[in-house]
Formats: C-alpha cells, structure tokens, sequence
C-alpha cells in the first residue's frame, strides 16, 4: 500500500481529473442558482442532491492534486461567476431535464475517466463517481416521468423474423429513394435534437444575460447553428414518418439582469460544442446510410469552426486556463 502511494499520476489520470474539476466546479455555480430559484420540491431535491454530489467531487479532487502536489485548478466559485440575487432564468422543469441530460454525459464521460485510471484509489474515485452520476441519473429520470415531461424517443415497428441485408443500396444509396432509418440512425438522430435543442435553451438563458457583446454575439450564432442542425435532423426523422421531439424555448424566463459571469457561460458554451463534435462522430459509426455519414461530418467541421472562434475569445479575455504540457525540449536546449 505504501508503494502504491508513491506512484505519479499518469497523462491520462491527470488530466482527467483536472477536467473533471472544472466540470464540477462550474457545476456547483450553475445548480446553486437553480437551487436558489427552484419552487417544485420535489424537482429542488434534486437539484440539492445533484450540487452536494458536486461539492464532494470538487473536495475529493481537490486534495488529490494537493497531495500529489499538482497545482489545483482557478476554476469557478459561486462568489466571482454567479448572482444568485438575479431573477429566475430556466424553470424548474428545464432544470430537470438538464440536470437529467448533464448526467447522461457525465455518465460517458466518467466511464473514459476510469478507463484512463491506473492508480487503485483514482480507480475506486471514478467508480464510486459513476455509482452516484447513475442514481442521479435514474432519480431525474423517474422524476422527469413522473411529472409527465420525459421526451421518449421514437418507437419502431417489431420484427416478425430476421432478415439479411441484400443489397449495397442498404448503404450506398445517396441518390433516389432511401431506405427507412435503422433504430441506430433513429436513436442518434433522436438524441442529436435534444441535445441541440437543450443547447439552444441554455444559450438563449446566456444570451440575454451576458454583459459582453462579443460573448452575446457568438452566442447568438451558435444558438442559430444549433437549430440549423436541429432542422437537419428532424427532417430525416420526417422521411421516415416518425414523430419530432419538443423544445424547451418556453421554458426560458425574459430576465436580462447579469447572472452568470461571462467566463462561466463561455466556458459552458464551448464544452457543449467539444461535446457535439464527439457525439456527431459516434453517429456516423452508428449510420450506415451514406447521406446521414456526409451530413455529421459536414456539421462536425461547422461546429469545430465554432469551437475555435470560442477558444479565441476565451484566449484574448484571458478565461481559458492552460493545462499542463510536456517540456518543450529545443527551447530548454535553446536556455542552454
């Protein structure tokens, strides 16, 4: 055991763990407004559950890389990003689906984590984090049910025996009539709407707060790409005669007073697009029709654009902390 003490953290688990901290501690911001504004009890129980899962995270991380003398991450405090004095900005049904949404993610996300983890007690952190994003998970889900406002996702017909494919059109067939969607294509296409659709929500919430026009600006570009692609998707659902998800813009109040910094909402835009560009190439592994595979890799170069233009911003506001690098060895030559 004290052997195992005195192993370094790898690359991969450092550098996970100072992901995760600037996740969580944007996290604790965000759901410390919503607890603040939230009126359902049920749904404010969530929300606490979700902000303490947070707290604990943050803490547990935190003394890692203190312990292993790593410098811990500026991050964001609910002190410096966030007025939890402002007018309500989401609803409370909003907040539960995104918190619903959040540990989705955190879920796929954490799993990378563990898969990255070497040391046994960064190991037994990420399982233990999984176990808690999972209960949170099903907790908003049931919630989300309960209420009556959980967006299942189209259903398909059942099969009344196997069936081989038997021609390369299956695949190939870009021009003419296309086959209907496979329960793959349906479930991306499905998912890829809502999480747009949850974007969308969220940055129109930052647009009306932010106190930068530049932040304003590429929010409100970025919201405009997010229901292009939203449109994009809900019309191959419609050529196959499937059913299209709600949206949540209603969900969203008229507040224009600051609430969240604008570091913090960039921070959150540019993670949402990071996160786009892997879910659109998960879609295309999960696709084998032709056009849907050219669609996702032409809206991936889109939003990598996007990303790019954010991180600049970040850079020339001095918001985007760097994280560690490898030594540059020709320029400690160079010193020599």
């Amino acid at each position: 055991m004290e052997q195992e003490k005195q192993i370094r953290l790898t690359s991969g688990e450092l550098s996970q763990l100072l992901y995760q901290y600037m996740e969580e501690s944007a996290s604790v911001c965000a759901l410390s407004f919503f607890l603040e504004k939230a009126e359902d009890g049920e749904i404010k129980q969530v929300i606490e559950h979700a902000l303490k899962l947070s707290q604990f995270h943050l803490q547990k991380i935190s003394s890692i890389l203190t312990k292993e003398k790593h410098q811990v991450p500026l991050g964001f405090s609910v002190e410096g990003d966030v007025d939890l004095t402002a007018p309500r900005l989401y609803s409370d049904g909003f907040v539960l689906n995104y918190i619903h949404q959040m540990a989705g993610i955190g879920l796929l996300t954490l799993a990378t984590s563990l898969y990255s983890s070497v040391r046994t007690d960064i190991t037994a952190f990420y399982k233990e984090c999984i176990k808690e994003t999972m209960e949170l998970f099903e907790m908003s889900k049931d919630l989300l049910l309960e209420k009556g406002i959980y967006i299942r996702a189209p259903y398909v017909s059942k099969d009344r025996e196997i069936e081989f494919v038997k021609k390369q059109g299956f695949m190939w067939d870009v021009i003419g009539e296309k086959r209907p969607l496979i329960a793959a294509e349906i479930a991306t296409l499905y998912a890829n709407i809502q999480r747009n659709a949850l974007g969308t929500a969220t940055l129109t919430g930052f647009s009306q707060v932010s106190q930068s026009k530049e932040v304003t600006k590429f929010m409100l570009r970025c919201i405009e790409v997010a229901k292009k692609h939203i449109e994009l998707f809900t019309g191959k659902l419609k050529e196959s005669n499937l059913p299209v998800a709600m949206t949540w813009d209603a969900d969203i109040t008229t507040s224009t007073a600051y609430t969240f910094s604008d570091r913090l909402m960039m921070y959150y835009t540019t993670a949402l697009i990071s996160l786009s560009v892997g879910f659109y190439g998960t879609s295309i592994s999960v696709s084998p029709r032709m056009d849907l595979g050219a669609m996702y890799n032409r809206l991936s170069l889109e939003i990598q654009k996007l990303s790019e233009d954010g991180a600049d911003i970040m850079i020339k506001n001095q918001w985007l902390e760097q994280p560690p690098m490898a030594p540059n060895r020709k320029d400690l030559a160079k010193d020599n």
